[in-house]
């Protein structure tokens, strides 16, 4: 399918056949054993170190740590079996809006080798959002988060800890050598293609930059289904999951500055009101505005309508924009992708929430990004890859070092 080359907009339609954040750190909670003071039966302290982002505070989807129907002062903790440098610390809370609340204070600790020491910081406390603390650097084999209740039991979703890397992992450009020609091949096509390939400023790139770190999405909910609170909750961590194999493969490469880069679903856009079956207000529901036959989320918000990153008609401010739309149509077949996101099968997408790859999600996620597809022509040596529609499921080697490629081209723009 012809990739249509009119800017501002970038869109490669494609056509199926079955087949954390801190700049140059490591999230070293991963690899700690964590424990807690109190876990309600049903609950699981695995959860605050899973490496899972949350989809918000009454997170329905993925595992939770929480203390009912215990209160007062409670603690999680991540033991490492070797000291640790650590400069900051994220923590993502619980909240059902019932029995488990944020909690009224909290507080850091860290072990001395004789006792926990408090940390020295500035405690936020909101929902729906990591909370960040950053001090001087310390040195632990323990890192304790201490939670004060209020009227509730308290509870953590995730808790992430961030070293300053000492191996931050392959530098430049590197690819293995049989992907040299390929590549070159890849690059040279595009250039030769693309109408607009260096001064096109809505790349995924861009606005992963532009947020420092993070992307927004709306979801276009193209059907007549309704959609539960909890199914919501699975189509946000099911995006999120799909979304972080691509920057996995960024991390540690090349100056990529992002160890994690979060994905927080901010609006659905519906034609009626009565399909979505849920009454809380964390996301923002806009309500039969259609374009493209189909809802639409606010323009106002939307960065594709408002590319110079500036957002003075949407309400609730820039923290309320969009990057991308997350577009699933009832009976749609294949996908398509570009700057202003991914359209997929609403169908397909439900059907898929559990998969560990959707490739063809994954596949839109790449144009977004700005690769391209591969209906004409096969570089050399290459045969079965993402990027080449139906002949691959999941992210390969070169698929990955296509996406670098692309990094390594646009990196200067932003001053790296």
């Amino acid at each position: 399918m012809k990739r249509l080359a009119i800017l501002p907009l970038l869109l490669i339609i494609s056509f199926f056949f079955p087949v954390q954040s801190a700049l140059a750190d490591t999230n070293v909670a991963r690899s700690a054993t964590p424990s807690a003071s109190y876990t309600s039966p049903w609950e699981s302290v695995a959860a605050i170190n899973d490496g899972i982002d949350p989809p918000r505070s009454n997170d329905t989807v993925n595992r939770r740590w929480g203390t009912w129907p215990n209160t007062g002062t409670q603690w999680a903790e991540l033991t490492w079996t070797s000291a640790q440098t650590i400069r900051s610390a994220d923590v993502y809370f619980f909240d059902d809006g019932g029995g488990v609340r944020v909690p009224a204070s909290w507080k850091l600790q860290r072990w001395t080798g004789s006792a926990y020491a408090d940390i020295p910081g500035t405690y936020p406390i909101a929902v729906n959002a990591y909370n960040t603390v950053t001090f001087s650097q310390i040195s632990t084999t323990r890192l304790r988060v201490v939670l004060n209740s209020g009227q509730a039991s308290v509870g953590l979703l995730e808790v992430r800890a961030w070293a300053p890397d000492s191996n931050p992992g392959p530098s430049g450009w590197n690819p293995p050598a049989h992907l040299v020609t390929p590549l070159n091949e890849v690059w040279q096509h595009q250039e030769s293609t693309y109408p607009n390939l260096y001064g096109f400023r809505n790349y995924g790139w861009d606005q992963i930059m532009a947020n420092g770190g993070s992307i927004n999405y709306c979801v276009r909910w193209d059907s007549s289904a309704t959609v539960t609170a909890a199914q919501r909750d699975q189509i946000h961590a099911t995006l999120a999951r799909q979304f972080k194999k691509w920057m996995d493969v960024m991390v540690g490469h090349n100056g990529w500055p992002y160890t994690n880069v979060p994905v927080k679903v901010v609006g659905w856009a519906v034609r009626d009101r009565a399909q979505l079956q849920w009454s809380d207000t964390s996301v923002d529901i806009y309500v039969n505005n259609i374009r493209e036959n189909a809802p639409q989320c606010a323009e106002p918000c939307g960065r594709f309508f408002n590319q110079n990153g500036t957002y003075p008609n949407c309400p609730g401010g820039a923290s309320h924009h969009y990057d991308m739309s997350l577009w699933l149509t009832a009976g749609f077949g294949g996908g398509a992708g570009g700057d202003w996101g991914q359209r997929i099968g609403s169908e397909y997408y439900m059907n898929n929430l559990n998969a560990d790859n959707i490739h063809i999600l994954l596949h839109e996620m790449g144009h977004s990004f700005g690769l391209d597809d591969f209906y004409d022509w096969t570089p050399t040596g290459q045969c079965c890859f993402l990027m080449k529609a139906g002949s691959a499921s999941s992210i390969t080697e070169f698929d990955a070092w296509m996406f670098r490629d692309w990094w390594r081209h646009l990196k200067s723009r932003y001053g790296l």
